[in-house]
């Protein structure tokens, strides 16, 4: 595996393990397996049958925690803590051979990937909680999956295609997160509103661009 390709595999890990952790360590296993992708040796581990079944076994279980409203957000909340460090550790390892230098260039820049995803899905999750009905939840978890793994095939078989994705997901990022962080202040404060906690209207008036007109019409 060249460097390039051993990059794209970091960062592919990366990346998906922001969304679906479980399903990156599960297509990873599979995949280093039966030989489909010649993993390196500090992420072989992942090809340990006992690896491969509790991934296995913890993506069923978010399979369905992952469509339940509410449930989702709890579960993106535990998880904040479980697939950016993992993504870490999954980038550090695929590039661990390269040099320790680039190990921890690894960590840091697989970590914020996951981080990055994460943040996204979590978020985009609280306001999609918000409409009564379940259909757009179940298909948000559908396509967050299979973007999980299409996004890790093409980083291990079309490199350079995922690094061209991965410029245009980072400039959609820095232009969406603004927005999905003004979302979710909307909903936290009508929670709060219902304990007195906020007011709604007061944070509409705060939010609200300021006005330079000076009066003049």
């Amino acid at each position: 595996m060249g460097v390039i390709e051993t990059l794209t595999l970091g960062m592919g890990a990366a990346w998906a393990s922001g969304i679906n952790l479980y399903a990156t360590i599960l297509m990873l296993g599979i995949m280093g397996t039966t030989g489909s992708v010649d993993l390196p040796p500090e992420l072989a581990v992942v090809t340990n049958p006992l690896v491969i079944g509790a991934a296995g076994l913890m993506y069923a279980v978010e399979f369905f925690a992952d469509k339940i409203p509410g449930v989702d957000t709890v579960w993106d909340s535990i998880h904040t803590f479980i697939r950016i460090p993992a993504g870490a550790m999954l980038a550090s390892g695929a590039v661990a051979e390269i040099g320790p230098a680039a190990e921890l260039a690894g960590i840091l820049a697989g970590g914020s990937l996951a981080a990055s995803t994460h943040a996204t899905k979590a978020g985009s999750r609280v306001l999609i909680n918000t409409s009564p009905e379940p259909f757009t939840n179940w298909t948000a978890s559908v396509t967050e999956d299979v973007a999980a793994v299409g996004g890790l095939w093409i980083a291990l078989n079309n490199p350079w295609l995922f690094v061209g994705g991965l410029v245009v997901f980072v400039l959609l990022l820095i232009w969406l997160l603004p927005k999905l962080w003004r979302g979710i202040r909307r909903v936290a404060c009508y929670i709060g509103s219902l304990f007195g906690w906020c007011d709604p209207k007061q944070q509409a008036l705060e939010m609200q661009p300021p006005d330079n007109s000076n009066g003049q019409s």
